[in-house]
């Protein structure tokens, strides 16, 4: 794929800044194209221009690049190119990184030719502007403290050439479509030595802050929040358990802040010091490629139009190059939520790339882990088995959408993998039985269980519950319909596993569903899986059903999606529109009466310890609304 020669730091550590750089003489041509990776980040400059960033977090043997037209960029003459790459060195959810692999590559084609690319001739040199090592979220990211006086009068460590160092990456086969970015300038309010940005809505983005100070060694304190606090200032000590406040020391005269590792924000405060001005806040946007015309509803229902746009912005606005859980403490792509936010961005866009790349990912995590991994691509390795047992529906769904069957059949063994994984915790019935293997979530946050019983012998999170098994039955399910498509044989499961999960946990005296076996608790949630997956016969829907509707949403913003796709199987639309629209405490209404601009993880700020004010998997109304009320749309 690549024809340069991998270059790399002389040596590798947490936290670390590279600066690569390649100066070259061009004479007349008519075209120009880069293309390029690196690990793990990088940030492209041609000519001292913004070009691009990436490479979408992958694993070694997947790994992902970019490809950009550069010949506006150039010039007959002298240009150089400048790499920012960056290696966090963390086990976390947002790279495939502490492995010590760390550097660029990259190739310039021009006029169709290969011209030169990265090797030994390229200058390296280390940013030793960004101090300290303190970590914000689930140890999602550093903070960015700055010190520019170590550029003067002292100055960084002179430029050194590359190392060159043996590639054994696998490249993907194509480059991949790296993050749109834009600049949106800040109406800047001072009071005193505190200056306020308010940016309108929530983003995900970088900040570059300009400021001038009297003298070296002056500081400005960046502060960052998706919400004010009682005070009006932005709450930078952030409910969801970040705290984003960076200081900057600065060289005498004019500096420039600019912000590496993204954040989410809606406000930001800088407290400067006695003789520092702040000259100019900038924000550089960052999603994946949106059409934010390529689909829109048509109602007079003001409160469907209000919820749909608020998912659609969040969609919009909050997509990554992954479905990121949340872009702030997490970061990570998280298949339970990929299953609700790459159907709503499929929906709203038409375009299947990301949805694809996901279900590579999470199939390319056997490879990587060993076993089927519920967050990929990453080095954190966890496993949910709720998550885990989506994957199925979630390749079927795809190729129904798009007609891809080359990536349905490859990624098939994936499926059987995964069914594979569970088949040590079957009973004598077929079901599972003490899944200790992974977690078994059934809702979260843990409050919105409606008082899920796991077991009647008071076992946390294991024993013969309904929620694991409804899932187990749609993984068969779409399994053994995957399999039909494919003219695959398989050992037929899923009729005698709904006969043995309506005998454990259809309770005739009620007509409910019941959370375990032997148990006398009937949630929401044991009774909203077998509705929603067909797996509750028609005779006997309409006391579940009913149950449904007297009870409420009283389940998480993720699990919404399968409490109203029950009711629209169940042929009662009506009502799950009336719910999306609704104004209780579990509804979208709610979120924006607290001053949404993108859905919550949960559906109030109190709701949850640490909520999040930007989660993607809250977009259940997208899919609803497309796959029951495709009329409203246009």
């Amino acid at each position: 794929m690549f024809k340069s020669k991998w270059i790399a730091p002389h040596s590798v550590c947490e936290n670390l800044h590279m600066l690569f750089s390649k100066k070259f003489n061009l004479g007349t041509f008519n075209s120009a194209v880069i293309r390029i990776t690196a690990d793990d980040y990088y940030k492209l400059y041609i000519n001292g221009k913004y070009v691009g960033e990436g490479p979408a977090p992958s694993y070694v043997f997947r790994y992902r690049f970019n490809e950009y037209d550069i010949t506006d960029y150039l010039h007959s003459g002298e240009n150089e190119i400048v790499v920012r790459a960056y290696y966090q060195g963390l086990t976390n959810r947002v790279w495939v990184s502490g492995d010590n692999r760390a550097g660029v590559i990259a190739d310039v084609i021009v006029d169709g030719e290969y011209l030169f690319g990265t090797d030994s001739s390229w200058q390296y040199s280390k940013d030793t502007t960004f101090v300290g090592g303190d970590t914000v979220g689930y140890e999602t990211a550093f903070l960015e403290n700055r010190d520019f006086t170590t550029i003067q009068p002292a100055p960084q460590p002179a430029p050194q050439p590359a190392k060159e160092v043996d590639c054994d990456y696998t490249f993907d086969t194509e480059p991949f479509a790296p993050v749109k970015v834009y600049n949106l300038a800040a109406d800047i309010q001072q009071k005193g030595g505190r200056y306020f940005c308010d940016f309108g809505r929530e983003y995900v983005g970088t900040l570059m802050v300009k400021a001038t100070a009297n003298a070296d060694g002056k500081a400005i304190y960046i502060r960052c929040a998706e919400e004010l606090d009682i005070d009006g200032r932005p709450r930078f000590d952030m409910r969801c358990g970040v705290r984003y406040e960076e200081k900057c020391t600065l060289k005498k005269g004019e500096n420039t802040a600019e912000q590496y590792d993204y954040k989410a924000m809606r406000y930001v405060e800088i407290e400067a010091d006695d003789g520092v001005t702040v000259d100019g806040v900038t924000l550089a946007v960052r999603h994946f490629e949106f059409d934010e015309n390529a689909q829109n509803i048509s109602t007079d229902n003001e409160r469907l139009k209000t919820v749909f746009e608020l998912c659609k912005d969040t969609v919009h606005y909050g997509v990554q190059d992954v479905f990121v859980d949340c872009p702030t403490r997490e970061k990570g792509q998280y298949l339970g939520d990929t299953y609700i936010a790459a159907f709503a961005h499929y929906y709203l866009t038409n375009d299947c790339r990301l949805l694809k790349k996901a279900l590579c990912d999470f199939a390319d995590s056997i490879r990587y882990g060993g076993q089927f991994l519920s967050v990929a691509p990453c080095a954190y390795q966890q496993k949910i088995a709720d998550y885990d047992l989506l994957y199925p529906h979630m390749l079927l769904k795809y190729y129904r959408l798009t007609g891809d069957s080359k990536t349905l059949k490859s990624l098939t063994p994936a499926c059987e993998d995964i069914l594979s994984e569970y088949e040590p915790f079957k009973n004598a019935d077929g079901l599972l039985e003490n899944v200790t293997s992974a977690w078994n979530l059934v809702d979260w946050p843990d409050n919105m269980r409606d008082g899920y019983e796991y077991s009647t012998g008071g076992s946390e999170e294991y024993g013969l519950h309904s929620v694991i098994n409804a899932y187990y039955l749609f993984a068969v399910r779409s399994f053994e319909q995957i399999c039909d498509l494919l003219g695959k044989t398989y050992k037929p499961q899923y009729n005698t596993l709904v006969a043995a999960f309506n005998r454990t946990f259809f309770d005739k005296n009620t007509g409910l569903y019941v959370d375990c076996k032997g148990g006398k608790h009937s949630s929401v949630h044991s009774n909203i899986l077998p509705l929603a997956f067909g797996i509750c016969s028609a005779e006997k829907r309409d006391i579940p059903l009913n149950f449904l509707l007297k009870k409420g949403m009283c389940c998480s913003v993720y699990m919404a999606y399968f409490y109203l796709k029950a009711l629209c199987v169940c042929a009662h639309g009506d009502a799950a529109l009336d719910m999306i629209t609704s104004e209780s405490e579990c509804c979208w209404l709610n979120m924006i009466k607290e001053g949404a601009t993108a859905t919550f993880e949960a559906w109030g700020k109190e709701q949850k310890w640490n909520t999040s004010l930007f989660h993607p998997w809250a977009c259940a109304p997208i899919l609803i609304i497309n796959e029951h009320f495709g009329h409203l749309l246009y």
